[in-house]
């Protein structure tokens, strides 16, 4: 009888050894989990875009403003002020088009101008630099090291970075606007992007995005 309750006892312990041993794996994996950018799909199938069918362009956009689509990020941007928007570029035509001199404003419904966030931006924000206190450009090594490997990595893989769309391709990422003064900045919102040129150096009609369809 010892020995039995002995090894009930001994076999209790190595369980709960185990569970603790499976919750710190998965907690550890979670930790580890790198960022992986959304599949893009065709921007004309994203409930919000602008499609410019006699220039074979087409734009969508993805707010990622709930917190099951967010979790896709290590850093809660939402904390941090900003709105991540999945950009999507899509060129239908048989010529590249250029996106060196794109531009894009998230526009509010009070029609305040927000320009998509610099990279230096993100790290100021994340730093929690004062922004009274003016900064060189780039970032000082110091601010930039109160940030997170994973944190910057994070950035550098999700920002769009495209500065073309080759022909029948789209190219895609995320842009961020400082929301953090404005209590709902999705309804009446839109997104105005300018500065997209054909393979002429012409530029093609500015594209406006309402974010709630």
């Amino acid at each position: 009888m010892r020995w039995l309750c002995w090894d009930l006892k001994a076999g209790a312990r190595s369980s709960v050894r185990l569970g603790t041993v499976l919750c710190l794996l998965c907690v550890l994996a979670i930790a580890a989990k790198e960022f992986v950018m959304p599949e893009a799909k065709p921007a004309r199938t994203y409930p919000a875009h602008d499609d410019h069918t006699d220039e074979k362009v087409a734009v969508g956009v993805d707010p990622y403003d709930k917190q099951e689509k967010a979790q896709i990020f290590s850093v809660k941007w939402a904390d941090e002020g900003y709105l991540p928007v999945f950009v999507v570029i899509t060129n239908d035509g048989d010529q590249p088009v250029s996106l060196a001199s794109m531009q894009v404003q998230f526009i509010t419904a009070h029609r305040d101008k927000i320009s998509s966030a610099t990279t230096d931006d993100l790290y100021r924000r994340l730093s929690h630099i004062k922004t009274g206190r003016v900064y060189p450009l780039p970032i000082p090594q110091k601010a930039k090291g109160s940030i997170g490997k994973k944190a910057l990595d994070e950035i550098d893989r999700s920002q769009f970075s495209a500065k073309a769309v080759e022909p029948h391709s789209t190219q895609s990422g995320f842009m961020f606007f400082d929301i953090s003064d404005i209590s709902s900045p999705l309804p009446g919102a839109h997104i105005y992007l300018t500065g997209i040129r054909d393979a002429k150096g012409a530029e093609l009609l500015y594209f406006e995005i309402p974010l709630q369809q």
